[in-house]
């Protein structure tokens, strides 16, 4: 029995370093390639590059505008992220601790907007933000990101919420606390997990989003990173060496957050599992 047990552990670990080996190795391709001049790489495509050339890097901030395209990135992620998390958390208060009619059928309603495609309201908000001009501006990408990013917020919060002994609100309440501050002042600091969750999940997807972007974003001077790095790697097709640099320099900032709220993200995915 002890036999087996070892082995099956054997077993896991391998599988386990596999997956791992299988997940990273198109980061590893992408930085080896980043670092190797453009004869380095007709030469071996895998072969570790020496010496490290780190020219990509240069060229690749000068060839196109990533300093603007970051800005612009920078702009709509956090503004989108922002909007979204402020909204989710007030509609997931009012969902869980109030009492109002049909509030189960707005929550259910809200979750059935995940299962909507975006493709399909791409037409309707064309015509709508061209109307009241809200087309190649920041207002107008924010809400839309934040439209988007709002029914799971509100599913993920809510579910939260529900583990929550409400006896804490009623307490607070009853404490002369207004309904602002129970949720600002206790609700929040309790709820760090999950809205660290969200804060990457919402972040990674308005970052690397393309769609939303390239159609309402139609001016040279807004373009975010993925729709400029498009442009680019057309422009650089044949330079892969330099087009990699280009990626690279664009996934950095989203691995970072990654990394640096990582313990919070299974906490936070987990954390209204416990109790429906």
């Amino acid at each position: 029995m002890k036999v087996k047990t070892h082995y099956s552990s054997i077993f896991k670990y391998l599988a386990l370093i596999l997956a791992t080996a299988v997940s990273l190795y198109p980061i590893f391709w992408l930085i080896t390639v980043s670092l190797k001049t453009q004869a380095q790489y007709l030469q071996s495509t895998l072969d570790l590059p020496w010496p490290l050339d780190f020219g990509n890097f240069t060229a690749a901030l000068h060839g196109g505008r990533f300093y603007l395209w970051f800005m612009n990135s920078g702009i709509i992620t956090i503004g989108s992220v922002i909007l979204a998390t402020a909204a989710s958390l007030v509609a997931a208060f009012a969902i869980v601790f109030m009492d109002f009619k049909g509030k189960q059928i707005l929550l259910n309603s809200i979750i059935s907007l995940m299962a909507v495609p975006i493709v399909v309201m791409i037409v309707p908000l064309y015509i709508l933000f061209a109307r009241i001009h809200l087309m190649s501006t920041y207002p107008g990408v924010i809400l839309i990101y934040a439209a988007i990013c709002i029914p799971f917020s509100i599913y993920l919060l809510t579910s939260f919420f529900r583990t929550l002994p409400g006896e804490i609100v009623e307490a607070a309440i009853m404490d002369g606390c207004s309904t602002f501050k129970v949720l600002s002042k206790i609700l929040v600091p309790l709820s760090i997990p999950p809205v660290l969750t969200l804060i990457i999940v919402n972040a990674l997807y308005v970052w690397n989003d393309l769609l939303i972007a390239l159609v309402f974003l139609p001016k040279n001077d807004m373009r975010t990173l993925m729709v400029g790095v498009t442009i680019f790697k057309s422009r650089f097709n044949l330079d892969v060496p330099l087009t990699m640099a280009g990626l690279l320099m664009i996934s950095v900032p989203m691995i970072i957050v990654y990394i640096v709220f990582q313990r919070f993200f299974i906490r936070g995915l987990t954390s209204g599992a416990l109790k429906g």
